[in-house]
């Protein structure tokens, strides 16, 4: 997803005349498609001061278990309902099944977005 701008189209199928050029808010990004092993982040400037924080690979997770929260490593996708492919390639995104040394859990953050993997013990 390069450009996040206006449809080029009208609701009838008409083109639509550009109104301006393309500016730095309407960039889109290639996905982090952040995978299992040694831990990678990249950070990427964002709106405002913050910065975004991408993980690149991560291999420990904080899992939740109840009230306990702990730190398990990761071992590998079981199962990825977004994209077949990624539970083939070891891609972890939000709502994965993980495979950690605490048990099966699902991931419930953002790793692209926020740089950590949290989940959430299923078994």
């Amino acid at each position: 997803m390069k450009d996040q701008g206006r449809s080029t189209r009208k609701r009838t199928g008409g083109r639509l005349k550009h109104a301006s050029n393309k500016k730095r808010h309407q960039l889109g990004r290639e996905p982090a498609e952040t995978t299992v092993g040694e831990t990678r982040v990249q950070y990427i400037d964002s709106r405002g001061t913050e910065k975004k924080v991408r993980a690149l690979s991560m291999n420990v997770a904080q899992v939740a278990d109840g009230d306990e929260v702990s730190e398990a490593d990761i071992e590998n996708v079981v199962d990825n309902p977004s994209n077949v492919n990624y539970a083939r390639r070891n891609i972890v995104t939000k709502g994965a099944v993980i495979e950690t040394s605490a048990g099966r859990a699902r991931v419930t953050s953002r790793p692209g977005q926020t740089g950590q993997v949290n989940a959430v013990l299923i078994d």
